[in-house]
């Protein structure tokens, strides 16, 4: 489990950061069907990953080691009454140019997770998907 994000101290710290649900729930999915932690080559970032665990999602760079560019973390989702609003959460930076690519990641992971899933899906043959009860049956 990648934990360097804890340990390096981060040069800038937003603690009131959100997240949109429709990345949120993306890695939420693919956690669940694909691994408890996933490692990504977003496309068009050279020599950067981005790391999704269940607790925090880190860019690292590969050349310097895996050490980290950005991390969202401390996700506030317990409690949440909807599935369409945003996610509050921390958002730390370890780079001086972290926000640049911030947006592209989320961009490339949701398009690798979706590619993924669709994936998973096919190879399961949709086994994972339970049907609904039907209407008036006793459940």
């Amino acid at each position: 489990m990648y934990e360097r994000h804890i340990e390096v101290p981060p040069l800038q710290v937003r603690a009131q950061w959100y997240l949109d649900a429709r990345h949120f729930n993306r890695v939420r999915a693919a956690l669940r069907q694909l691994g408890p932690e996933l490692r990504l080559s977003p496309p068009g970032l050279k020599h950067l990953d981005l790391i999704l665990q269940r607790d925090a999602w880190v860019v690292v760079d590969r050349v310097l080691n895996d050490m980290p560019v950005v991390a969202w973390m401390e996700f506030r989702a317990s409690g949440r009454t909807s599935l369409h609003e945003p996610i509050p959460c921390e958002l730390r930076f370890f780079h001086a140019y972290a926000g640049m690519i911030m947006n592209r990641t989320l961009d490339a992971m949701e398009r690798s997770l979706a590619a993924e899933l669709a994936a998973c899906a096919t190879r399961n043959h949709g086994r994972r998907i339970l049907p609904f009860p039907a209407p008036g049956a006793a459940g």
